[in-house]
């Protein structure tokens, strides 16, 4: 059996910038460099099939197919059906043909700007998730429509990259794609892994930490991506599929702390959509996750899975959301 100190010596890291982020990936254990090697190219890979602008990706075929079907890689399929689900669990809130208002908004150019209201009504009759139709291989969506997987593909590939390097040896590791936080195994000292949750209101600094043993962390905040105009009005990336504007429900920041990196990531950004209430009542209703709210009144809300890990940096008040 190797002792902590011994794997604690015997770690390797890899830098990998993809799906437009910067991501750092330790690996603890034997073979580590292979693991990542393999880590880094399946990333790579799933950034080729499911973006939405490299030419002949799977995401850029659909959006172009006018109508046909379009046949597909099994991981494309798998994270549409996937994201389907949440979006029908959501009711909506997760929204994945989102992209045509989206796109309106400049924030897949960084050519912002702010669209017309008719503008935005008439790009929304191309906003539906029940008309994304998965059949095996095959995925088929109505002419005009288009699907963007950024709430969930950097989610998808971290659960990936947690299945290769187990696959290849690893004992441990920590996976930052971009914020999106992924870990399995012990910390090779045998304690927690301790995850930092950035203050919406101070970005600079950290908000909170949790400790974690095997988990995936992500946060969805109004300031990670956004403009402002002459009048220092600020919109941000994530919008509300009702009204096609930036889903401003009195929430500034949501991070979520489940199993499925999938999952977390899709639920950071519907939760966020949904705002304090509706958040709660989902929390509550399905309980198979953990969740930080931060309001727009500096107020912090964490649900009361994570209590006895959770530690408030800030002069916020901290408040305990409770099973009913």
């Amino acid at each position: 059996m190797r002792s902590n100190s011994s794997v604690a010596e015997n770690y390797s890291d890899r830098n990998v910038f993809a799906m437009d982020t910067f991501m750092t990936i330790r690996a603890y254990g034997d073979n580590c460099e292979e693991a990542l090697q393999s880590a880094e190219e399946k990333i790579k890979y799933l950034e080729s099939i499911f973006s939405v602008t490299i030419e002949g990706s799977d995401i850029n075929k659909i959006n172009n197919s006018h109508g046909n079907a379009v046949e597909i890689s099994p991981e494309t399929s798998e994270i549409l059906g996937e994201a389907v689900k949440i979006c029908g669990e959501t009711d909506g809130a997760l929204d994945i043909t989102l992209y045509p208002v989206l796109n309106s908004w400049g924030f897949t150019s960084d050519d912002f700007r702010i669209p017309e209201p008719k503008e935005i009504t008439e790009l929304l009759e191309y906003v539906n998730y029940s008309k994304i139709c998965v059949n095996g291989r095959n995925v088929t969506i109505p002419d005009g429509f288009q699907l963007d997987l950024g709430a969930v593909a950097k989610g998808y590939t971290s659960d990936a990259v947690a299945d290769i390097l187990r696959e290849n040896g690893v004992e441990s590791a920590v996976i930052n794609l971009g914020g999106n936080i992924r870990t399995f195994g012990e910390k090779p000292d045998g304690s927690l892994w301790k995850i930092a949750v950035r203050d919406p209101f101070d970005t600079e600094n950290d908000m909170c930490v949790i400790e974690t043993r095997e988990a995936s962390v992500v946060t969805s905040g109004n300031y990670e991506r956004f403009f402002e105009d002459t009048d220092g009005q600020r919109y941000w990336h994530i919008l509300d599929p009702l009204d096609g504007f930036p889903a401003d429900n009195g929430l500034v920041s949501v991070t979520v702390i489940g199993e499925s990196g999938l999952y977390c990531d899709a639920l950071s950004t519907a939760l966020f959509v949904m705002g304090e209430d509706m958040a709660v009542d989902f929390w509550r209703k399905n309980q198979d996750f953990d969740m930080i709210l931060v309001t727009d009144l500096h107020k912090i809300l964490y649900t009361d899975g994570i209590e006895d890990c959770f530690e408030n940096f800030t002069e916020m008040p901290a408040e305990v959301i409770r099973r009913d």
